[in-house]
């Protein structure tokens, strides 16, 4: 263990779980223990405080893939909290959190310590949702990306054997009809079928 410069706690006068800045720090004899001062970013109170090194836990996690669910154990650090939306990974796959229980109760996000068990689905690859405007007729479809790929108003794609152009996009915070939204954030891509004539 070494002083770090800053240290997530939970503050004893405003008590929120917040980054504290350490003013100084002394390790005890096994370097797992530390005496620091701290400060609280949030509200600003000084105070001294025990901090033990953080250790590797594992929590039962269960992952989603294809329609299957499989049992997992995922290491994580004591100290740390875990939210719902948050990204991990687990051996080589990238995982997004969907639900995290905590004293066998649903909940936002709970110290790593305190929980029973999380849900999760792969995040390697998100599906994205389009609707193709031809004529009088909407067509649906879907396509495969990375989370962070990113789409633009205006780019010409192929969906199936139609060539399209992106006129908006609806994503997770209102409907974008000007630049580039990641796969991640988007609920669907509304397009227009175009004719291309080979120059």
């Amino acid at each position: 263990m070494t002083i770090p410069n800053a240290i997530y706690l939970d503050c004893p006068n405003c008590e929120e779980h917040a980054v504290h800045e350490v003013l100084k720090g002394k390790l005890g004899k096994k370097q797992e223990v530390m005496e620091a001062t701290v400060k609280c970013q949030e509200c600003g109170h000084v105070y001294v405080t025990v901090v033990r090194e953080p250790e590797q836990l594992r929590v039962p996690i269960i992952v989603s893939e294809l329609g299957e669910s499989k049992k997992h154990d995922i290491e994580l650090m004591s100290g740390d909290m875990i939210s719902v939306d948050d990204e991990v990974f687990l051996n080589d796959s990238h995982l997004l959190i969907t639900a995290v229980e905590c004293d066998g109760r649903r909940v936002q996000h709970c110290a790593v310590e305190d929980v029973s068990t999380l849900w999760a689905k792969r995040f390697d690859k998100v599906i994205v949702k389009i609707s193709v405007n031809k004529h009088t007729r909407t067509l649906a479809a879907q396509v495969e990306a990375l989370p962070d790929e990113e789409f633009f108003v205006g780019d010409l794609m192929t969906v199936g054997r139609e060539n399209v152009v992106i006129h908006n996009i609806r994503a997770k915070n209102g409907t974008v009809r000007r630049g580039g939204v990641p796969a991640r954030d988007i609920v669907r891509i509304y397009t227009k079928a175009v004719r291309t004539t080979n120059a």
